[in-house]
């Protein structure tokens, strides 16, 4: 009994040990249960990936992890967040796909280096409106979840490039939304979607690509659209440089963006 207990406590030292050494921890199809609070005790963690087991709580504690940039709480059974994460001030890409997550603390809005949010595959009823305090916000995906509205404080996250929100209720969006000039990539399919923003494609000079498959817009509304012509023009010398460069698309790479109704 000494002699595994010894081994075991080996093991769990050159774990925190090796931790501590690159300041990674991967513990990806783990079979956990529970959140290992070994790693609570390496504050100089940068990455921390725990994808795919069964993880349903995030301790308060996470907050010692003062160093993190990348935290991957993807495939879990999590269902919230402490209210704590708004303490990790490096932190820059949070992901949290497949999850149970129905709503997000609004201390979120105070990581302000935090470029990626995934959290697609949840039960997301609503974002916080802190969100809009995110300035350095590039990437935000919150495809598949129970969304009926993007709060008017998504305006705020003025670096904001790509915004993934299929699969979700939502029926209109906020008219801020017009005041992101860096979006690029605008993806709402299957929503309820009738109508866009009527400056949409005015105001986002560099939205190259929106989707808005299933959703109860016909393409003669996008149209007819003020800056439909530019934003078609770019869309197009997108795919063009694409060619000219020999890059692989997909079969959709020159989709219309819309179902023809």
């Amino acid at each position: 009994m000494g002699c595994c207990a010894s081994t075991n406590g080996n093991s769990s030292a050159n774990r925190v040990a090796r931790w501590r050494s690159t300041g990674i921890v991967a513990l990806r199809d783990a079979k956990l249960k529970e959140f290992p609070n070994e790693i609570l005790q390496v504050e100089s963690i940068r990455t921390l990936d725990l994808t795919n087991n069964k993880i349903a709580l995030i301790p308060p504690e996470i907050s010692r992890l003062n160093h993190i940039q990348r935290l991957v709480l993807a495939n879990n059974i999590i269902q919230s967040l402490p209210i704590n994460i708004g303490d990790l001030r490096t932190l820059k890409s949070l992901t949290l796909d497949g999850n149970q997550i129905t709503y997000l603390p609004n201390e979120l809005g105070s990581l302000p280096r935090l470029e990626k949010i995934s959290i697609s595959r949840n039960s997301l009823i609503s974002l916080p409106k802190t969100i809009g305090d995110l300035r350095n916000l590039v990437l935000l995906n919150v495809s598949q979840n129970k969304l009926k509205s993007l709060p008017e404080s998504i305006g705020g996250c003025i670096a904001l490039e790509e915004l993934q929100a299929n699969e979700n209720l939502i029926d209109d969006l906020p008219l801020s939304i017009c005041k992101l000039v860096h979006l690029k990539s605008l993806l709402l399919n299957n929503n309820n979607i009738r109508q866009l923003p009527p400056n949409l494609l005015k105001e986002c000079r560099a939205l190259q690509n929106i989707s808005l498959h299933a959703n109860p817009i016909s393409m003669d509304q996008f149209q007819q659209m003020d800056g439909f012509e530019e934003f078609e023009s770019r869309r197009k010398r997108k795919f063009d440089k694409q060619i000219d460069s020999n890059v692989m698309m997909s079969s959709t790479a020159l989709d219309e963006g819309l179902d023809l109704r």
